[in-house]
């Protein structure tokens, strides 16, 4: 479905990615696991065409060097970026229908069941009950579920999220471990970019490490759990 192979990212002169390959599949959860300052947003940056790559870059067989942001959003990638980037003035329900992408899909393949606002609003019932509310005086977790069903409404196949988790307390977390694995059930595949080992090692498929913009460790979370060098090398402070 998402290949990368060999590729590398830069900005301006400084090199971020030293040669980065992975794959996610449909209907996968994957967990891309590293320290700040390891390469993990950048690598979805990189997917999504907002720093400058090289190497082998393919979804659902498409190349995807050269194409602008939005091509690939049309083709079926979604991205939920770190900060969640919410338009704090207008209201939950105008913040979802920005995310609309209705009879746009071109992709190769078949696109999962459309998302509506009642699909969001059934998956997020807070949204629902602030649906008039401006998105700014939203709480963090709020504002984190808006921003990932606004990108649910442009209908992706693939989702990269990043760092959903952070600042989050941990009833918050563990119901948007619950909404990823609920995006599965409905065909949407999941690259979570995380520093928390607790829901990604619960609710991933697999699991890749990064460190110095390389990826270190790919496995199972079982396997992870089990390997204390990497975890100590890595990813433990």
């Amino acid at each position: 479905m998402l290949m990368l192979d060999a590729l590398h990212a830069h900005y301006g002169q400084t090199p971020v990615l030293h040669g980065v390959s992975l794959q996610v599949q449909a209907g996968e959860i994957v967990a891309l696991l590293g320290r700040n300052g390891s390469g993990r947003s950048t690598t979805a940056r990189a997917i999504m065409g907002l720093v400058a790559c090289s190497g082998r870059l393919q979804w659902q067989g498409h190349d995807l060097n050269g194409l602008p942001t939005y091509a690939r959003a049309r083709l079926g990638l979604g991205y939920v970026p770190e900060g969640r980037d919410v338009f704090p003035q207008l209201t939950v329900q105008q913040n979802l229908l920005l995310g609309q992408q209705p009879g746009r899909w071109r992709g190769p393949v078949a696109a999962p069941v459309r998302w509506q606002l009642d699909d969001v609003y059934a998956m997020f019932p807070a949204l629902q009950r602030r649906v008039h509310t401006a998105a700014g005086v939203l709480s963090g977790g709020e504002q984190q579920m808006l921003s990932i069903a606004r990108t649910l409404m442009g209908n992706p196949a693939l989702i990269i999220i990043d760092e959903p988790t952070e600042g989050l307390a941990p009833q918050v977390v563990a119901q948007l471990g619950q909404f990823l694995q609920t995006l599965k059930t409905r065909g949407v595949a999941v690259l979570l970019i995380e520093q928390k080992l607790t829901i990604a090692l619960h609710i991933s498929d697999r699991v890749l490490v990064m460190g110095q913009g390389r990826i270190v460790f790919q496995g199972t979370p079982a396997e992870l759990r089990q390997d204390a060098v990497t975890r100590q090398e890595w990813l433990e402070v």
